[in-house]
């Protein structure tokens, strides 16, 4: 057994043995345990990825006059006032009120440029009071003029986040990048066996008052993270799907600009990503073991993103060495795995945070609290007025088409059914296509018989168990009026329009305002 008190002693005085949880597993594969336990000191971690949920306390000082922030802009983004007079938070997916930039440059690319010194806009406007009798700011600012300006991040370093792939015939485009259709492609985004969450599944060193590497400067875990949750099943020690986060602070004028970054992900919006290392002592045999886990025992699951439900399927189960190698097989087809993190930089904050203490500049905290390892549970959202689901809605007899009908055929089942669209099914009654009133006309105009040469056969669905709403975003997304409904076996259950959309909705209304 060792101590903190001990460990720091050694750093003092130059005799500390520090590695890296990569050196780690090399060293416990080679020596053992025991060996590890007695000779090595501190393990380092490091995880560099995109945390969205972050941002920073900012105060700018009193105006003469001075002035009760209401709206505060900087470069056009605007930061949270409702805390005092001139100070505010600027969360990192905050998006820009210039509609022409939008996500482009948001809340992270903000606090890029405040580490990085740089001169920003501000604009500020205000209601005006006896003691606030100002009204509006036009100036700039640069981190070195703030008073504080203290990051402050609720959710970071997740433990062991989910493998994200796509099921569906379109691309998506998420907060784990983009994802190609008919499982085209994997992204993940974890550190693997550097990442200080695995390295400490159980908390046994972390809690409030821990002194860690944040962005290039000294931080310190505050809290657990929100959404912290422990009841994740685990796999040698490690929860094999998303439990633990943390909640972390540090200075941002001793930040560096290298281990920061904004960033946008392609038509979802703004992320920060974040340096963030955690040292970890090596107490006893027990944390020894654990810092020497490896990317191979490690195990973590793909998750199917194509739904678009709080649970989401679970497509398998694999491990960071297998994806670090690019390539991973589902449903008997190889495809490729790509990282949203960057395991390079990870190295770089365990090496970073490595040199601090082996120079001295760098001491271990006791917790004041622990971080709790048992008993921390996700609750959903409670919404007293469900979603209305696709086979919720009324519906009528589904009208169909076969591929070898006649174009004249088709054409007087549109006018007889008063509708404008018709699925194309094959003897099963799966998918096979869709035709419009409009490609009836067109396939007229130009001569052709067969439907089979004028159905669009890549076809937007909908689901029977998804929200309308969500449909009625991609009917809006793909400019389309319609799409079919199909089950889980891609058979054709029913059509649904716009204007089908459209009268939910005026119902809905009508009904909230009987209620009123």
């Amino acid at each position: 057994m060792k101590t903190i008190k001990e460990i720091n002693q050694k750093i003092e005085t130059g005799d500390a043995v520090v590695l890296t949880a990569a050196e780690m597993t090399t060293f416990v594969e080679q020596n053992g345990v025991k060996a590890a336990a007695e000779e090595i000191d501190v393990v380092t971690t490091g995880t560099f990825g995109a945390m969205c949920s972050s941002g920073a306390f900012l105060n700018f000082g009193h105006s003469d006059p001075p002035i009760k922030m209401n709206k505060t802009y900087l470069n056009n983004v605007e930061a949270y006032s409702g805390l005092a007079a001139v100070d505010a938070y600027i969360g990192a997916t905050q998006l820009n009120r210039n509609p022409q930039i939008g996500m482009d440059y948001g809340g992270s690319h903000l606090i890029e440029d405040l580490i990085r010194g740089k001169e920003i806009d501000l604009a500020v406007e205000a209601y005006g009071t006896d003691c606030y009798p100002r009204k509006e700011i036009e100036t700039s600012i640069s981190l070195d003029k703030l008073n504080q300006a203290v990051m402050v991040n609720p959710r970071n370093c997740y433990q062991n986040y989910a493998v994200a792939t796509n099921s569906t015939d379109e691309t998506l485009y998420t907060y784990m990048g983009t994802l190609l259709p008919n499982f085209g492609n994997v992204s993940y985004s974890s550190a693997g066996q550097l990442s200080p969450l695995l390295n400490d599944p159980y908390f046994e060193t972390i809690g409030m008052g821990t002194r860690i590497f944040l962005c290039g400067g000294e931080g310190y875990i505050i809290s657990e993270g929100t959404q912290h949750s422990t009841g994740a099943e685990r796999r040698n020690g490690v929860p094999i799907s998303g439990s633990g986060t943390l909640m972390l602070m540090g200075d941002m004028k001793k930040m560096s600009s290298d281990f920061v970054r904004g960033a946008t992900m392609q038509k979802y919006g703004p992320t920060l990503y974040v340096g963030a290392g955690i040292p970890i002592p090596i107490l006893n045999e027990d944390i020894a073991k654990r810092t020497a886990i490896s990317d191979e025992d490690i195990t973590c699951q793909v998750v199917d993103y194509g739904v678009p439900r709080r649970s989401r399927p679970v497509i398998r189960e694999t491990n960071y060495k297998e994806l670090k190698t690019g390539k991973i097989e589902i449903n008997g087809v190889e495809v490729n795995a790509s990282p949203l993190s960057s395991y390079k930089k990870a190295e770089e904050v365990a090496n970073e945070l490595k040199a601090w203490i082996n120079k001295g500049n760098f001491f271990l905290t006791e917790p004041v609290i622990k971080i709790p390892s048992k008993g921390y549970s996700v609750n959903p959202l409670e919404i007293k007025k469900p979603a209305v689901l696709v086979k919720n809605l009324e519906s009528k007899p589904v009208i169909r088409a076969h591929p070898t009908e006649e174009i004249s055929d088709v054409a007087k089942k549109l006018v007889d059914n008063n509708i404008n669209h018709l699925p194309v099914v094959d003897e099963n009654g799966k998918l096979m296509g869709i035709v419009t009133s409009w490609d009836i006309a067109n396939a007229i105009a130009k001569g052709k018989a067969k439907l089979k040469d004028v159905m669009t056969k890549r076809v937007i669905i909908a689901r029977e168990d998804e929200p309308v709403d969500l449909v009625a975003r991609r009917i809006d997304k793909h400019e389309i009026s319609g799409l079919p409904i199909v089950d889980k076996d891609n058979k054709v259950k029913g059509m649904i329009t716009a204007e089908d959309i459209s009268r939910l909705i005026g119902k809905e209304k009508n009904n909230d305002e009987v209620c009123k």
